[in-house]
């Protein structure tokens, strides 16, 4: 049973729900001014939870039968039934939904979307080499939701400027994993930026991106009224982002910058928040 879960986990990458996570937490913090109803928090958690694990599932179903082709992912197929990859799917909207009605009505209204949304991605490598960018607008609306969790309304800019710099920081990133897939994406005919315009210009928008994504995370200290310890945090995450870039550039290190440097980017600004928001 163990070693059951251990697949499991495995095949939906559960250890990668900590890239979008840490940002919804950050952002319901912040909306909540500090630690908000245990309603709202576990909400929140089922939420983010659900989706992401929903979404990886049906990432991996779309591309069961090319996954099996590709040398890299060959294996997936092998760790969990289709049966079981679908009872996932079910499960985790299933999650996102229950969790949106613990909320404000306004998220259970737009649940829906928030699922056609984090579908949508696993289809556009089929005909867009923007798909990365797909993925980015799928992660990025983990600051928004929570934002709305807390509030229920859309009337702040701060959750914007958060799901921007996660978009931005997301697409950096995926640019980067997609490096390793360049040669069998142009075999397949599939549409990823790198199988497009080749490693160079990839890496070179990559670093563009978490450019404009530090930037990002920087205003939205600034309108959150932040001080020195978002700062000192802020500053921290630009020099995760420069090695990160560094290692892009180096083939082995590509894993190691596609994992650790985002798990990083993501825990560094959830403290930063946490820092300011409780010390207050």
């Amino acid at each position: 049973m163990a070693s059951g879960i251990r697949q499991w986990a495995e095949f939906i990458k559960f250890e990668h729900t900590v890239f979008a996570l840490p940002f919804g937490l950050a952002a319901m913090f912040t909306a909540a001014g500090g630690m908000p109803s245990g309603r709202i928090l576990l909400g929140v958690l089922i939420c983010l939870v659900g989706a992401r694990t929903a979404a990886m599932a049906f990432n991996r179903l779309a591309d069961w039968q090319l996954d099996k082709k590709n040398p890299r992912t060959a294996g997936r197929s092998t760790l969990v039934t289709k049966t079981v990859a679908w009872v996932t799917v079910v499960a985790g909207v299933g999650g996102l939904v229950f969790g949106a009605w613990l909320l404000h009505p306004l998220c259970l209204t737009l649940s829906p979307l928030a699922v056609a949304i984090v579908f949508f991605y696993s289809l556009t490598k089929r005909f867009t080499w923007m798909s990365h960018g797909f993925l980015g607008l799928a992660l990025g609306t983990a600051p928004m939701g929570a934002w709305l969790a807390v509030t229920g309304r859309a009337d702040s800019w701060l959750p914007i400027l958060l799901g921007l710099a996660v978009g931005l920081w997301v697409a950096g990133f995926d640019l980067v994993y997609a490096l390793q897939d360049r040669a069998f994406d142009r075999q397949e005919g599939l549409f990823s930026f790198p199988a497009r315009f080749g490693e160079a210009p990839t890496l070179q928008v990559a670093a563009g991106l978490h450019g404009l994504a530090w930037l990002c995370l920087g205003w939205f200290g600034q309108k959150a009224g932040f001080g020195w310890r978002y700062n000192l945090v802020w500053i921290g995450v630009g020099g995760v982002f420069v090695g990160e870039t560094i290692w892009a550039r180096q083939e082995g290190g590509r894993q190691r910058a596609f994992f650790h440097a985002n798990a990083a980017v993501s825990l560094l600004v959830l403290g930063g928040v946490i820092w300011e928001i409780f010390r207050r």
